[in-house]
């Protein structure tokens, strides 16, 4: 696996459905400010509307943190469009539904099974430069947690608002962070 963290996001152009509308979206208009890649395996399955679902019920904090969620799929998006349409728990989302039939954009983050045409479970976080900061990747049958993503997205801000920081493990916004030095070396 070649090292994703600060790796640049890769030119992309695809189309997208959001709020009843297609719209053509690439690797420019994510410049610019923090934004999510939630990639899933498939459009109409199991695990994937569950995760959806929890990014959708949170979407608004999100949104407060400056943040934009795309969710990507090998699927068309007619077909994001059509499972927003017929399920409940789909119709609840307000961010960009990317469609990538071709696997550009699921290759370009090296998510891609490709025996299956589908996606990993795949999440980076993207700075406002268009570089990674943040990355999971899960087996099919394991589910991620918006609320455990916003929490390392938090950290992730707050750390490039205070170089010279960093944040320990389960830091919660408002707690310690840690400043390294020679004087902490052997006392954590």
């Amino acid at each position: 696996m070649s090292r994703y963290i600060e790796s640049e996001l890769k030119p992309f152009q695809a189309k997208a459905y959001q709020a009843g509308d297609f719209f053509d979206i690439s690797d420019a208009d994510v410049k610019g400010k923090w934004s999510v890649f939630f990639f899933y395996p498939a459009d109409f399955t199991f695990v994937c509307p569950t995760e959806l679902g929890d990014l959708a019920d949170n979407y608004e904090e999100f949104q407060k943190l400056g943040v934009e969620i795309y969710s990507v799929s090998t699927d068309t998006h007619f077909t994001h469009k059509a499972w927003h349409d017929t399920s409940e728990t789909i119709g609840k989302i307000q961010f960009p539904m990317i469609g990538d039939p071709t696997g550009t954009i699921t290759r370009n983050f090296g998510v891609m099974i490709e025996e299956e045409g589908i996606a990993d479970r795949g999440t980076f976080v993207i700075d406002p430069e268009g570089k990674i900061q943040i990355v999971e990747i899960t087996a099919g049958g394991i589910g991620r947690d918006a609320s455990e993503l916003l929490r390392k997205i938090k950290a992730a801000q707050y750390v490039a608002a205070h170089p010279g920081e960093v944040c320990p493990a389960k830091w919660q916004e408002g707690e310690e962070t840690l400043a390294p030095s020679l004087d902490l070396v052997g006392k954590i």
